[in-house]
């Protein structure tokens, strides 16, 4: 196949307009009950996957959920589509993301059948990402996205803790990515826990985003509980922090989370559970502003302890060892987490293939531009790219049959 970045026309911006989100996941493969790398068994997804798919790059391609899949260093990879920010965001991310790993499951059980074994899918990590940029005609006065990944390393990982981890988790990470910030933890079995997690994360990420300044004395001005010897490490995997288990004074993962053992650096001994909670309440409106109504009343339950953490449970559960079996998405999910974005529609009809009628001509999209434009085929056989900001006041016509 032709490389599209050579023959994209060049009118469609790299940044989308509205602000959006993403989440990814990585899972390791078993070959009965043996590791194994998917590149090694595999190659392609194509070698499992049937039916037409649209290729992106590489061995990685888009998947008829409208999200992608690929190998990334000996796990399987599965990315949704961009959505953009706005009530019920995080919801929608969710259910796109494990209709992807459903779909994923689906196919790897048909190869199963026809060759003859037995493959599982083990969750690994997951991936947050929040799009980034100043509030509209403010200047930067030094504020980077560098500099808010180092502040939100601080403010983060304890309510992450108890949305997202488990009893074996090593570190949550926050990582810069040119125009977006990225948080990296442990695979949440749970979707609903996940989507608690992206909810939270959201809302935090986008109101601190709005702070003054990004500089680590903000903490005490917003009264953020900080442990005391706490310090983050780099990342290690690309630039950014991590809180990893060694960077506090006690492993975080393995403690009694309401024990009150932490000494803060300016609110006394707390529990971890009270110190995520603390940092809840300070971002209450944001995340609200972003959050369905189960999701958020979830948040509210974990962080009160009405509702489990998987830090409350002895050991790391075992829905991680099978995910699209033990751990599936609900379909009888609300309303408003089965609602899909803007966005996200429009990449699902380019994914589909299906033809858009403009100025009197049928285009044919034949790929994507990153997560922000589809490219086109118009009948002379030019390729024209069009950003998916533009696309979706054609989505009525588009998504006529």
């Amino acid at each position: 196949m032709a490389d599209l970045k050579k023959l994209e026309h060049p009118s469609a911006p790299e940044r989308l307009r509205l602000a959006a989100m993403g989440l990814e996941a990585e899972c390791s493969l078993m070959l009965d009950d043996q590791p194994t790398r998917p590149e090694a068994l595999f190659g392609s997804p194509r070698d499992f996957i049937r039916g037409e798919l649209m290729h992106r790059q590489g061995t990685s391609y888009h998947l008829p959920t409208g999200g992608a899949v690929y190998f990334d260093t000996g796990v399987i990879e599965v990315a949704t589509p961009v959505v953009e920010i706005e009530r019920g965001c995080a919801a929608r991310a969710g259910r796109s993301l494990w209709e992807a790993l459903q779909f994923i499951r689906h196919e790897l059980d048909d190869w199963d059948a026809r060759n003859r074994h037995r493959t599982r899918l083990v969750g690994f990590s997951a991936h947050y990402n929040v799009s980034f940029e100043l509030p509209p005609g403010q200047a930067a006065n030094g504020r980077t996205i560098e500099k808010l990944a180092l502040l939100l390393t601080y403010i983060l990982p304890a309510p992450v803790m108890l949305l997202a981890t488990n009893r074996r988790s090593t570190g949550v990470g926050v990582r810069p990515r040119k125009d977006r910030i990225e948080i990296t933890s442990d695979f949440t079995p749970s979707p609903a826990l996940m989507i608690a997690a992206a909810t939270l994360i959201v809302g935090v990420v986008r109101e601190v985003m709005t702070w003054p300044s990004y500089e680590l004395d903000e903490l005490s001005r917003h009264e953020i509980p900080v442990i005391s010897g706490f310090q983050p490490m780099p990342h290690t995997s690309r630039k950014g922090w991590l809180a990893r288990f060694t960077c506090y004074p006690e492993n975080p993962f393995t403690c009694d989370i309401d024990k009150d053992m932490w000494q803060t650096e300016r609110h006394g001994e707390l529990g971890l559970r009270a110190i995520a909670g603390s940092t809840v309440r300070h971002f209450l409106r944001s995340i609200r502003r972003v959050s369905d109504p189960f999701t958020f009343r979830l948040i509210g339950a974990v962080m009160s302890g009405r509702s489990p953490s998987l830090l409350d449970l002895e050991d790391r559960p075992e829905a991680y060892e099978d995910v699209g079996k033990l751990c599936a998405w609900d379909e009888r999910s609300s309303p408003a987490q089965l609602a899909r974005s803007r966005y996200e529609r429009v990449v699902m009809r380019a994914v589909s293939g299906q033809q858009l009628g403009l100025d009197g001509e049928r285009l044919r999209p034949v790929g994507m531009s990153g997560w922000s434009a589809v490219v086109f085929r118009r009948e002379d056989n030019r390729r024209e790219v069009i950003a998916i900001d533009d696309l979706i006041a054609r989505l009525d016509e588009w998504e006529r049959p």
